[in-house]
């Protein structure tokens, strides 16, 4: 009697048919993944032993900023606003706006402290967080527009020096390099003048007005590319405003039409700095006369 087995065996149906297995041409994309991902890994780790980093913010280890304070940041970052409220150099002696600026973010907490860290301590690693949020807020201030330039504002001949690099033209060209602003372009058009660019910091309104009043010019070569040409001033960090006014004043000068500012974060003005009788004690809103843009300004979304 034959057992079940037997049959089993001898079934076509319930035989497993050995062959060879699909053939790929080269390496399967997914062994390139899994190689990729281990080398990246083990070069994160290499790194962290001999040349070891913290959160800028935190403190945890292996990493110039870590998820938690990253997505903080970010929340910093989610509502561009309008920040000329708080700069008394934008600003007539009645409260009406000069220069309408668009900020990222409040100069405060995570993104005070990677932005810090990223300017004066050499963690360019951090651009990858900030560059994305200084974008948002271009394209808060641009909307749709397009052909617009953006002029960065330059850094001082000693803080250049110091630091290596200008950080607003780091932030600014990594997005390009991503391509997060498509339709307009970047003019490295100022330049600081010979003999000026000494810092602000500690300074109040008056002294800071007085120390930019003529630092900034446009370069020889790039004044023919502002003209006629709607332009939108970007900075890291806005206070007084005495810098972008300067910047303001320089591409006007060489015939560009300035539509606005953009900042990637935006602090209260030093002791000393106090907005002129009349104006505004908070950022202003849309809905307020003297803010209306006219028709030379940018679209500002207000949310």
């Amino acid at each position: 009697m034959r057992t079940d087995s037997g049959y089993r065996a001898r079934d076509p149906d319930l035989t497993v048919v050995r062959g060879e297995g699909a053939r790929h041409r080269g390496v399967h994309p997914a062994r390139l993944a899994r190689l990729a991902q281990g080398v990246g890994e083990a070069f994160v780790e290499l790194l962290a032993v001999l040349a070891p980093v913290e959160c800028v913010c935190c403190g945890s280890e292996d990493t110039a900023l870590c998820g938690a304070c990253a997505r903080r940041l970010r929340l910093l970052c989610t509502r561009p606003f309008r920040a000329e409220g708080q700069a008394p150099a934008l600003l007539t002696v009645d409260g009406a706006v000069i220069l309408p600026v668009v900020a990222g973010g409040h100069y405060r907490d995570e993104l005070a402290q990677a932005l810090l860290s990223f300017k004066h301590l050499g963690q360019g690693r951090l651009a990858s967080v900030l560059a994305p949020a200084l974008g948002k807020a271009i394209r808060a201030a641009v909307g749709d527009g397009v052909g617009i330039c953006l002029v960065p504002v330059p850094s001082s001949n000693a803080a250049y020096r110091r630091r290596g690099f200008s950080p607003v033209h780091l932030l600014l060209g990594r997005l390009w390099r991503i391509d997060a602003l498509p339709g307009l372009h970047m003019t490295d058009a100022l330049k600081k003048a010979p003999g000026r660019g000494n810092g602000q910091k500690g300074l109040g309104r008056g002294e800071r007005a007085r120390r930019v009043r003529g630092s900034m010019t446009v370069r020889l070569f790039r004044k023919g590319s502002l003209e006629g040409r709607a332009c939108v001033i970007v900075d890291d960090v806005l206070t007084t405003g005495a810098t972008l006014a300067e910047a303001a004043r320089a591409v006007s000068a060489a015939g560009g039409v300035v539509c606005g500012a953009v900042v990637l974060a935006a602090t209260r003005p030093p002791a000393g700095s106090e907005p002129p009788v009349g104006g505004p004690d908070t950022p202003p809103t849309p809905t307020q006369t003297k803010n209306k843009l006219r028709k030379d300004e940018l679209p500002v979304a207000m949310n």
